[in-house]
């Protein structure tokens, strides 16, 4: 169950943090990605491929497959590989907007060209190792302990923004590393992540990471060039965030409300004819037991094994049951088709 659900985080963790970069990837072509449809359109298509990276990054992540400890400039290199050498060319590419100079974006590189975000103008790039070298002194498992650290993910998260290591994807990485942190910390999993709460708040969540930018407010503001109040208060924001989706997914997985919810979608399925009797026992089984082997698909319907087999195949065909062998257990299925009906609010309303 909680595999099944971990690809419909991911799903959802992608769709937020590339809408947090300006690009509004239906959730829908996110599917499609996943199946190996693509649009014909090509701008429609880089999305779609920008979206299929990121996920399976994060799949790695879940998987145990990135290199560790995650507060490493070995796992920040990684992260910007593995997404950046999935990307089509042409979303390899920036342009200086002083110059107009095209600039290569090399996967797994750090910048080597000065960049400016908004006001911020970010650290020379050969000063680029001496920063990073203090940044996993900072934040790294041998400097605090796991409680400070917790409460620093935010703080971090910040500060790798602001050395901004990369020409381009350094939003993604970021959010990718705070994901992976959590998760190194025993306090995130796949069943939520912060994207989707810093992306309902966007405007307040830039603003946070601005005001972190800013010089120090007076000899009371920390010790440092920047403000530490600024600081403070986004490493607020963001704990917050976190807290506010850990509440709203575990809220929206509750077993009985969830069965409840899939029970009335079934049942107007089955009376509209979109899927066969039978249907809504092999699905509450799936969510029930996890997984169930295909030959209890007749005890579980009480069908002959003919007419059993016809609803199972049925329901893997829609993928509302899957499965990691042609033979082997099924277990539950996310369609996008159904993530409205069984998880209402997961997306804003989609058109």
């Amino acid at each position: 169950m909680q595999e099944s659900l971990g690809d419909l985080v991911r799903a959802m963790n992608c769709y937020y943090s590339n809408l947090i970069e300006g690009h509004d990837t239906h959730p829908v072509d996110i599917d499609r990605a996943l199946a190996g449809d693509f649009a014909h359109d090509r701008a429609q298509r880089n999305l779609q491929l920008e979206a299929r990276a990121h996920i399976e990054v994060q799949q790695m992540i879940d998987r145990g497959q990135a290199p560790a400890p995650v507060v490493s400039v070995d796992f920040l290199l990684w992260v910007h590989r593995e997404f950046c050498a999935r990307l089509p060319d042409e979303l390899l590419w920036v342009e200086n907007r002083e110059t107009g100079e095209r600039l290569p974006v090399v996967p797994g590189a750090l910048r080597e060209t000065h960049v400016r975000v908004g006001r911020h103008i970010a650290p020379e790039p050969a000063e680029l190792p001496a920063f990073l070298e203090r940044f996993v002194a900072a934040y790294g498992s041998g400097s605090l302990g796991r409680l400070r650290r917790i409460i620093a993910v935010g703080a971090a998260h910040h500060r790798l923004l602001w050395i901004h290591p990369f020409l381009d994807g350094n939003g993604r990485v970021a959010r990718l590393f705070s994901y992976a942190l959590l998760r190194e910390l025993n306090v995130g999993s796949s069943l939520w992540s912060v994207a989707r709460g810093l992306a309902r708040q966007q405007q307040a969540y830039k603003a946070a990471l601005q005001a972190a930018d800013e010089p120090r407010r007076g000899d009371l503001d920390g010790r440092g060039n920047l403000s530490l109040a600024g600081l403070e208060e986004f490493s607020a924001f963001f704990l917050n965030a976190c807290l506010d989706q850990v509440t709203f997914m575990d809220a929206l997985f509750e077993p009985q409300e969830l069965l409840t919810r899939m029970e009335i979608w079934a049942t107007e399925e089955v009376r509209a004819r979109r899927l066969p009797k039978g249907s809504w026992p092999l699905l509450r089984e799936a969510a029930l037991a996890g997984e169930f082997s295909r030959g209890r698909a007749g005890d579980l319907t009480g069908y002959e094994e003919r007419q059993a087999r016809s609803v199972l195949s049925k329901l893997i065909g829609l993928n509302l049951l899957v499965s990691n062998s042609e033979k082997g257990p099924v277990r539950l299925g996310f369609p996008i088709g159904v993530v409205e009906r069984w998880f209402p609010r997961l997306y804003p309303p989609l058109g």
